[in-house]
């Protein structure tokens, strides 16, 4: 079973998806962070290929996408340091970037590799629902990717339940339609999660844009399975310090590690 579907399995709150970008701070942190952060508890991570035109991510996670291809981050080279990561790493791991580097890298050579090193899923937003389903979605499954798809408040519900059937994982609802980063409120959205909630979908639903801190996660998790951080927590390893220490304060500040009895 695909670890993403194990989790949910077992878990169907509160679940806290941390995304970060590959190659940030430094071109070697990539495994610091990933085991850093489950070690701090979180549920799922995301981990960002970086990319020269990151259509949905706002400027900060542009930024640290540009950071990263300075300090030599390519998909190659994530692949590398990827190569032996489940070794240290159980939680589910989603890549999330864009088309183009994935077609330049070949999609096949991609899907592959991202199988062989132990991802278990995929966000690709300039990936079309239609040609997803003719050309890729066996290609997926073949290898057991989930492809994750994104819907936001406008999306009409034939659309919501076009990717509910297609999907695998969960569904990713964007908060609002703009960019990653959005300082708009995730209580003004309530309706759209209520909205959610009540189409009773095949897939479990998290949160991601606008989702900073304990309050922000606990609203998104009202009507959700959970929330996806991704500009506060690139934007709190940014901050001067030691790069563990950045990562553990962060994620225990949105969700404390309950304490042992």
């Amino acid at each position: 079973m695909n670890r993403i579907d194990q989790l949910f399995a077992k878990k169907q709150h509160n679940i806290l998806n941390i995304y970060c970008t590959a190659g940030y701070p430094q071109l070697d942190d990539t495994l610091t962070v990933l085991e850093t952060l489950q070690a701090s508890g979180v549920d799922m991570i995301e981990l960002g290929m970086p990319f020269s035109d990151p259509l949905a991510d706002g400027p900060v996670i542009q930024d640290s996408s540009t950071q990263a291809i300075k300090n030599g981050m390519k998909l190659s080279v994530l692949f590398q340091q990827l190569a032996h990561f489940r070794n240290h790493i159980s939680v589910p791991v989603i890549l999330m970037g864009y088309l183009n580097p994935v077609l330049q890298y070949g999609i096949e050579n991609f899907v592959k590799k991202c199988a062989e090193v132990g991802i278990d899923g995929l966000i690709i937003p300039d990936l079309p629902m239609a040609e997803y389903e003719a050309e890729y979605k066996s290609l997926f499954e073949q290898h057991n990717l989930h492809n994750i798809f994104l819907v936001t408040p406008e999306t009409s519900e034939a659309r919501i339940r076009k990717i509910d059937s297609i999907s695998k994982g969960f569904i990713y609802a964007v908060s609002s339609s703009s960019t990653t980063g959005n300082n708009k409120s995730v209580d003004l959205q309530q309706a759209y999660f209520q909205k959610l909630e009540g189409m009773q979908l095949s897939n479990p639903v998290l949160v991601g844009f606008g989702i900073r801190d304990k309050a922000t996660f606990t609203s998104a998790c009202e009507h959700t399975n959970g929330a996806i951080i991704g500009t506060a927590f690139v934007q709190a390893i940014a901050q001067p310090g030691e790069l563990s220490e950045k990562i553990t304060s962060f994620v225990q500040n949105v969700r404390p590690i309950p304490q042992q009895a």
